[in-house]
């Protein structure tokens, strides 16, 4: 999702081929992840963080200020309908387009909502404490602390970002929708192709979209880093992770004796042996794609 999300802004951006990008961002993040190990993303994620975090900030004030404020956003957002509903003898469902009446809901209905509270409690919640405190993306850094007080401090002040995101990429997801609805929350597959190359929505548009209609261009510059940087921390975190979980617990039962040299080579091999299987199926439903939209026109 991230390298799509990352690979559409991009796109946006240069006007460059959605695939090529892919394939670019990948060999970028194989390289230095390859060479550098987690030494070299913990430092890098770092760095990222604080640029994420600035970026995301900046955006959201901007667009707060462009809607108004959150009284504005309420009452904006549920009018926030694409102009363009039907297209010759078909037209969408209101469902489509309309705003949830409980879109400023956390906890919704059992029977109508989208998430019913209960799954939200019983479900999310278990999926998020696993992801947050045993996913091995976070515990391999949490082992990799100095002392214990950092590995506590460290998992306190992940906790604190996770409040984050309904202000910092929520939030402005919707004001998007305010702001270009026939972009954002296009319904007729015509009107989504032209916009995004997909006939089923454009949801993935509202935070590219978002940048480059309320920030300055210099900003734009900046937060195309942020996007960058959220894309690579994400990709490098899994390809490392993946590696030590080879490494440690796969290798080392095939081969009990082996040095630490060779348990190094044997995480990069694996690394790199991702980076290339993803970069082959990125580039086969690239073709794939291709050919899908070509075949009509040549008929």
């Amino acid at each position: 999702m991230e390298i799509g999300f990352g690979a559409m802004f991009l796109k946006m951006v240069w006007d460059t081929d959605i695939y090529q990008t892919m394939l670019t961002v990948l060999t970028i993040i194989g390289m230095y992840t390859i060479t550098g190990g987690l030494a070299t993303v913990a430092y890098v994620e770092s760095l990222q963080a604080g640029i994420m975090i600035l970026g995301s900030a900046l955006l959201m004030g901007y667009a707060f200020y462009e809607v108004g404020g959150y009284p504005k956003l309420v009452s904006k957002y549920m009018e926030a309908i694409p102009s363009k509903t039907q297209q010759g003898n078909w037209t969408a469902q209101p469902e489509c387009y309309l705003p949830r009446q409980d879109a400023f809901h956390i906890f919704r209905s059992c029977v109508s909502g989208d998430i019913p509270w209960p799954g939200l409690i019983l479900g999310a919640t278990t999926v998020s404490l696993f992801y947050g405190c045993a996913d091995q993306v976070s515990v391999q850094r949490f082992l990799a602390g100095k002392s214990r007080l950092h590995m506590e401090g460290g998992c306190l002040l992940c906790g604190y970002l996770k409040l984050l995101p309904m202000f910092l990429m929520v939030m402005p997801g919707m004001i998007s929708r305010i702001l270009y609805p026939d972009q954002v929350a296009c319904v007729v597959p015509s009107e989504c192709q032209k916009f995004c190359g997909r006939g089923t929505g454009c949801s993935a548009l509202a935070y590219p979209v978002l940048v480059l209609g309320v920030m300055p261009h210099g900003l734009q510059g900046f937060m195309l880093s942020t996007v960058c940087a959220s894309l690579m921390s994400s990709l490098t975190s899994i390809f490392n992770s993946s590696s030590a979980l080879f490494t440690l617990n796969i290798y080392t039962w095939i081969r009990p004796t082996a040095t630490e040299k060779e348990l190094m080579i044997a995480g990069r091999s694996l690394c790199l042996l991702s980076q290339l299987y993803r970069l082959y199926l990125k580039e086969s439903f690239g073709l794939k794609r291709k050919k899908n939209t070509e075949e009509p026109v040549s008929r």
